[in-house]
């Protein structure tokens, strides 16, 4: 068996490429977005929601909001697990949703999770109902008639109704038809997702894992449970060892030959190439984490701080915030990792000026 031996430098080399972050830059958001496989629905939007800084990040100043919203009314993309994905691509989704709550033996939360919904299945029929008459809604409008509550430690205990339609999720049964202002729209999933034949459960599952391999480039065989979508691929792709990384690697072999010619880009906090801050530490060597939860006083580099990549290293954090009524994009701070050579100075510079242009917003840079 081939095992390919990387430099930290040729392994991160790969992931920019794989995320298409280097200088050769993607055109169409479908097509970025097929390779991609997703982009996070999150509606923070310091600078803007990160969707759209994933997208603007790879597409440049080409690429208008209205594109991602025109996808989404249109069909083209669709939300499942709170991530826009090719309409498309729930084939290969179906035939998980109609094994929930899982495949083979049940796990004990397995089992927990089907009981929980089997003894409140008259308000699971309720919901269907009243989408069915009404729909979309949300879920305010929905009827509590449980009769076993949610129960949890953490803040979702008693979040009965909203807890059940995450299941009804997972089961096909409904999906996110948009949303009114903040507020998430639900729908029958028939009336969401489009009618696609299911590939089977095994097939499914290696083409999901080949294609976050491709989104990635290298990837851990196995890692950290996330929620929503894996960081990890299995056994897909040839297996990689990074000189000064431990672990099980696994690597998309196209990516092996090619020469490499990075450029500057703002990341969103939850961009893929850092939000397996495990991989983000091994590969970049990047001190990051996401502050906005943080008290305003422990924070080291921002609310909403993007990660600034220059070629294959990311060499600083953006504070930046839009402030639209005045017309303004605030720069409260620019954080550097390490010196910065003249040349990263201008592309940083060119790429914040890109960014204010992008959201209309005219840079200024924070009084200390």
């Amino acid at each position: 068996m081939t095992v390919h031996r990387l430099s930290r430098t040729e392994a991160r080399r790969i992931a920019v490429r794989a995320q298409l972050l280097d200088s050769a830059r993607p055109t169409d958001l479908l097509d970025l977005v097929r390779h991609l496989t997703l982009l996070q629905v999150e509606p923070t939007a310091a600078v803007a929601p990160s969707a759209e800084v994933v997208a603007w990040s790879r597409l440049g100043p080409g690429f208008r909001r209205h594109e991602l919203e025109s996808a989404v009314a249109d069909g083209s993309l669709v939300e499942l697990h709170s991530m826009l994905r090719p309409a498309e691509d729930i084939a290969l989704y179906r035939a998980e949703m109609a094994a929930w709550p899982g495949v083979g033996e049940l796990k004990d939360w397995e089992v927990s999770l089907r009981d929980w919904v089997e003894a409140n299945d008259d308000t699971r029929r309720d919901i269907l109902d009243k989408l069915y008459d009404e729909g979309p809604l949300p879920t305010s409008a929905l009827p509590d008639t449980t009769l076993i509550p949610w129960e949890s430690s953490g803040w979702n205990n008693d979040r009965n109704v909203r807890m059940l339609l995450d299941r009804m999720v997972q089961r096909g049964e409904v999906a996110t038809a948009g949303y009114d202002g903040r507020q998430r729209l639900w729908d029958l999933a028939e009336r969401v997702y489009p009618d696609v034949e299911p590939v089977p459960y095994d097939d499914a599952m290696r083409i999901r894992a080949e294609r976050r391999l491709r989104s990635l480039g290298i990837a851990r065989i196995k890692a950290t449970k996330a929620p929503r979508e894996p960081n990890d691929v299995g056994p897909v792709g040839e297996a990689a060892e990074i000189e000064g990384v431990r672990g099980r690697w696994r690597v998309d072999p196209s990516y092996l030959d090619g020469a490499f010619s990075g450029r500057a880009a703002l990341l969103s906090p939850l961009d893929r190439l850092v939000f397996d801050r495990k991989r983000m530490d091994e590969l970049f060597e990047f001190d990051y984490q996401l502050e906005m939860y943080k008290p305003a006083a422990t924070r080291r580099w921002g609310y909403w701080a993007l990660p600034i990549l220059y070629g294959d290293q990311l060499v600083g954090k953006l504070d930046a915030t839009a402030v639209r009524d005045e017309g303004v994009l605030r720069v409260d701070a620019i954080h550097a990792d390490g010196e910065w050579s003249g040349a990263m100075v201008s592309a940083l510079e060119d790429e914040l000026r890109s960014l204010g242009e992008w959201l209309g917003l005219e840079p200024e840079f924070a009084e200390d």
